[in-house]
């Protein structure tokens, strides 16, 4: 299994660079960022760097870890656009970027920006029809598509990347998990091991509908993850704190990480992605993240 690291939105510039060039230094297998300009809880929330900006400037600065968003908002950008704008992180980056797509939900963000958010069932419709799109362009010289929300008409896109990955952010049972199985490479959402088995059962269903083998879809997630002594009870608390506003813990003994990471495995997942929002600023946030490397990833 891939370990890789999720720098927080509320980083500056250097703390996520700090970040990046920690995972780089010490073998982290990627680096990821969210597409978000608000924080989902509080609509005053400090500065928030835009994601694409954000791994532009990570590809340059860095030469090993894969890179990627986590997820960007089908919502905020005209597919095409963003098709390009990855096109571009590729060469950056010299093949090391992973282009990570959800359908978009934030509500607050919609609501301040005035970007229409519609009904689930039109969201992914148009989802649905940017991941086409997102497909056309990448595999096509000149790309044309009609659709209802999009259309192509002899669209350019060059330099092609070699591989681009196009990984989907998604967990809705019904709907979601069939465009995964339809368009993705990769495929990510937030679960601890018993989620990541009962939403991996779901996939396999699509998978089989459409005749496609779900071992070609590489499986990534995330959770609060984080190595606590026993008798720490500030850890403690602030681990019931967590697991009364996050469903995605998996705080505990390293003995206790080190067994949610091999049934994270059996569940079929390839790469392990650790959020630091939950795990402070300055030395504290890379003192958990080699604690985590050395006793419960090793």
């Amino acid at each position: 299994m891939d370990f890789s690291l999720w720098p927080a939105l509320r980083h500056d510039w250097d703390g996520i660079l700090e970040g990046a060039e920690y995972a780089e230094r010490t073998g982290w297998h990627g680096v990821w960022f969210a597409d978000h300009f608000m924080d989902n809880n509080d609509q005053r929330s400090g500065s928030i760097l835009e994601c694409f900006s954000v791994l532009s400037a990570l590809a340059v600065r860095t030469e090993r870890v894969r890179l990627g968003s986590l997820v960007a908002g089908n919502t905020y950008r005209h597919p095409a656009v963003v098709a390009n704008q990855a096109a571009a992180i590729d060469q950056l980056s010299r093949g090391r970027f992973v282009l990570g797509i959800g359908a978009g939900w934030q509500v607050n963000e919609h609501e301040a920006y005035g970007i229409e958010l519609p009904p689930v069932k039109e969201l992914l419709a148009r989802f649905d029809e940017a991941c086409q799109v997102f497909t056309a362009l990448l595999t096509q010289e000149r790309a044309d598509f009609e659709g209802k929300f999009y259309q192509l008409s002899d669209a350019p896109m060059h330099p092609k990347p070699a591989n681009l990955p196009l990984l989907i952010g998604a967990a809705g049972e019904k709907v979601a998990l069939g465009i995964v199985a339809r368009y993705a490479d990769e495929w990510n959402h937030w679960g601890t091991p018993e989620t990541a088995a009962h939403k991996g059962k779901v996939f396999r269903e699509h998978c089989e509908r459409i005749g496609r083998d779900p071992s070609t879809v590489r499986r990534s997630t995330q959770a609060l993850i984080e190595i606590i002594e026993p008798g720490d009870t500030e850890a403690k608390q602030r681990r019931d704190d967590l697991l009364a506003r996050v469903r995605h813990v998996v705080m505990g003994s390293a003995e206790e990480v080190r067994d949610a990471v091999g049934r994270y495995a059996e569940a079929g997942i390839d790469e392990l992605i650790i959020p630091d929002s939950a795990l402070g600023d300055g030395p504290r946030r890379f003192d958990a993240l080699e604690r985590l490397r050395q006793e419960a990833f090793a």
